[in-house]
């Protein structure tokens, strides 16, 4: 049926639109429409800041974070660190009590409540003009806080987010398709701070005017995707600093990968929901055509291949046309479950280990939909394992 191929065309078109499409526009809009370019000159006097670290159970990542924290190079009397545990069961609170001599503070919540609703319940205890997100997991570059606090010193910057680098570490099986997806998302949000403002901040490491952090948010909804929505409706820019490096280790397996994707995409989809007035081209321009394109788009590209996929078996037809097909699809399936299932003692084939993490972030996808409408699963936020081990690059 003719109508297949308008199926299949249609697709085919979203997803290339979604992962070529997209930044290929931004590059033609920079050539005719470049945002301001963001002040990088640093101030005279340091504004006083708090650096906030949500945890649960992190006691055996959390000493490499403080210490890099501790050894920044950020102005010691001008900063508040703050660890906020989230009811751990673990040594959380006392290695935490163990850095209070230099400067590390402990609010400890009872209970589960999940990181959102960590986040409001820290709200009493920032004293910071600027308030700096990070993670108990990553490695921050010893002028990362600095080059954020930086970019908020000019006023039309209401949001400064750090650039991620995923790093792997010795003994992991964290997938280096992960490092590239995280290298083209940063890409992407570099172009878009060209042109005017990024639609998401990185979880890992932004920072954020303290006006625009201290507002109540449903815990299962995402702080970090808000604050750029909250600052463009407050007539600011969210911005990537690429300067501000945060080196994030890979999630330690393609399961644990798995989880965190449908975990981020439902409180995204949700996230998006209830902040869809701004999805309106005609009140909010270009912004909203970034959110349309790098959000909402690209959480349609599951649902896209499986459109494409099912459509060209029917227009295949009968025959050896669709035998051809149906062995594509199933061999692309079998190098996924290999590359799912391989030792993690071997490094599995790069072609397996890319089928692998494509068709897992795509079923992923499908998940996420389905707890986004459902409004499944609770808001209590399970920090992603990741592999330890490792350096940071120097």
């Amino acid at each position: 049926m003719d109508w297949w191929y308008w199926v299949m065309a249609l697709s085919i078109g979203l997803v290339a639109y979604a992962y070529f499409g997209y930044p290929l526009a931004l590059l033609a809009v920079r050539l005719v429409r470049q945002a301001p370019r963001v002040v990088r000159e640093e101030p005279n006097e340091w504004p006083f800041i708090t650096i906030m670290i949500p945890a649960y159970n992190a006691q055996v990542t959390l000493r490499p974070v403080l210490e890099a924290l501790v050894a920044s190079d950020y102005p010691a009397h001008r900063r508040q660190l703050l660890v906020v545990s989230d009811g751990s069961t673990d040594g959380t609170d006392a290695l935490v009590g163990e850095y209070a001599s230099r400067g590390v503070e402990l609010l400890r919540i009872e209970g589960r409540v999940g990181k959102t609703e960590l986040e409001n319940r820290a709200f009493d205890s920032l004293r910071g003009e600027i308030i700096v997100n990070t993670d108990a997991s990553v490695t921050i570059a010893p002028d990362a806080v600095r080059k954020l606090v930086t970019a908020l010193q000019d006023p039309t910057v209401g949001v400064a987010s750090g650039r991620d680098i995923s790093v792997a570490s010795v003994g992991a099986t964290g997938h280096a398709s992960e490092a590239a997806y995280v290298g083209y998302e940063m890409w992407v949000r570099d172009l878009e701070t060209a042109v005017g403002s990024i639609v998401g901040s990185s979880g890992c490491l932004y920072a954020i005017r303290t006006e625009l952090h201290r507002r109540t948010l449903p815990g299962r909804f995402s702080r970090d995707f808000s604050s750029a929505l909250w600052a463009h409706l407050n007539g600011m820019r969210a911005v990537s600093v690429r300067e501000a490096i945060c080196f994030v280790p890979r999630s330690a397996n393609q399961g644990i990968e798995y989880q965190r994707k449908i975990r981020t995409m439902s409180r995204g989809i949700q996230t998006l929901f209830y902040h869809g007035r701004l999805l309106n081209p005609l009140r909010h321009g270009l912004f909203a055509w970034a959110l349309w394109s790098h959000k909402l788009v690209r959480w349609l590209v599951p649902w896209a291949l499986i459109a494409a996929a099912v459509a060209a078996l029917a227009v295949a037809g009968d025959g050896r046309l669709q035998l051809l097909v149906a062995v594509g699809v199933g061999v692309g399936l079998a190098l996924a479950v290999a590359g799912w299932l391989w030792p993690r003692s071997l490094t599995a084939p790069r072609v397996a280990s890319a089928a692998a993490y494509l068709v897992s972030g795509s079923v992923a996808g499908i998940v996420a939909w389905k707890r986004a409408l459902l409004g499944e699963g609770a808001p209590v936020w399970e920090p992603t394992p990741r592999a330890l081990g490792g350096d940071a690059p120097g």
